[in-house]
């Protein structure tokens, strides 16, 4: 069984950073393709980042490239979502999910498995 778990959320100064950590319990990490979504206060979930099981591809939304880099560790388990020059409509809560089949893909349909969140509050 496949569990995902957010950290590192917070409240954080616009300009400031940030680094999420998504942790995965289960096995062959590696397989997973991760992705990081959010969802800003009375809005729909959005796509943020993907990235690949083992190639290191990536993709991005266009709203945060430059300013955001997903990255990940196969043999910790964890993949990471680095946020620099966090701006106020960064603000939402961040959910990481993996997809068995490995698709860096912008949409949640395609995932198989998700984190219940973390907070992300950017203030000025």
């Amino acid at each position: 069984q496949v569990q995902l778990g957010e950290f590192g959320g917070g409240l954080v100064q616009a300009g400031g950073s940030l680094r999420l950590s998504c942790v995965f319990s289960g096995r062959a990490f590696s397989s997973y393709s991760v992705a990081w979504f959010r969802q800003p206060p009375g809005l729909e979930r959005a796509f943020v980042a993907a990235i690949a099981g083992s190639s290191g591809v990536s993709y991005y939304a266009g709203s945060v490239n430059d300013r955001f880099t997903i990255s990940r560790e196969n043999n910790k388990n964890t993949a990471y979502l680095q946020m620099n020059n966090l701006k106020l409509e960064d603000t939402a809560v961040y959910y990481c999910a993996a997809d068995s089949r490995g698709r860096v893909s912008g949409s949640g349909g395609d995932y198989d498995y998700w984190g219940q969140g973390t907070q992300v509050t950017v203030a000025s």
